[in-house]
């Protein structure tokens, strides 16, 4: 296995940080700094990071449903709880967040040791699509949906979605969104930009994962089959 990848695979950071890592000088095989991130590492090879031995640990793969009020970071210095408080202790493997969910959203949240599944997920190339289920302020006016459709231009670039509607039921301030952008914070920029306030934000599908079965604060393993599908939907099968 390259150097990169073994790092990636061990949970140390993504494939693309790795490298860094190994660039620096930061990385040993047998005790020899090594500069290549093509190098190949045997079975073997003892690996260190800063002079930790690296191991490979059991990969893991877990979905939240995330409850209002929690981060999403693995700790928080103001003493704040995190979507690690929910996960609790119970496996010995360093799990991370797949992308992010703010304090006040609620929903479908990733979290994985697999660095280069979570870093491939996260790059907009795989576009990778979300749903949202949005509570506005007001009334979702027609005009707004066409306007989200063509185009919104935020400050840090344009967004587009994939679909928007009013989402079931008899409430028309209740709106259903599909999107690929991983923008910080987009979908209450967007309603923001056009005079809304966010009352509620709820990410139910992630990649076609869905929380089915999932009560707020409750997570479980993913099983084989939903590994394999994200895998192969970011070119990893």
């Amino acid at each position: 296995m390259q150097l990169n990848k073994f790092l990636a695979h061990a949970g140390v950071c993504s494939r693309r940080n790795a490298v860094e890592l190994i660039k620096q000088g930061l990385v040993r095989i047998n005790g020899t700094v090594i500069k290549e991130p093509g190098h190949t590492v045997s079975e073997n090879d003892a690996v260190t990071v800063r002079g930790k031995k690296v191991d490979v640990e059991r990969k893991l793969y877990i979905i939240l449903n995330k409850p209002r009020g929690y981060i999403t970071t693995t700790s928080d210095d103001k003493g704040r709880d995190t979507v690690m408080d929910l996960i609790g202790s119970s496996h010995k493997e360093r799990l991370y967040p797949v992308g992010r969910l703010d304090r006040n959203t609620t929903g479908i949240l990733l979290l994985t040791n697999d660095g280069e599944l979570a870093q491939r997920l996260a790059h907009p190339k795989h576009l990778v699509q979300k749903v949202y289920h949005v509570t506005l302020s007001k009334t979702f006016d027609e005009s707004d949906r066409k306007k989200i459709l063509a185009g919104i231009r935020l400050r840090d670039g344009k967004v587009t979605v994939d679909r928007i509607s009013h989402a079931l039921g008899p409430k028309k301030n209740q709106v259903r969104v599909t999107l690929h952008s991983g923008k910080y914070r987009v979908v209450r920029r967007l309603f923001e930009s056009l005079g809304y306030e966010v009352k509620k934000l709820d990410r139910v599908q992630y990649a076609r994962m869905n929380k089915r079965g999932l009560p707020a604060g409750v997570w479980r393993k993913l099983q084989q089959k939903e590994v394999s599908y994200l895998k192969k939907a970011v070119g990893m099968e």
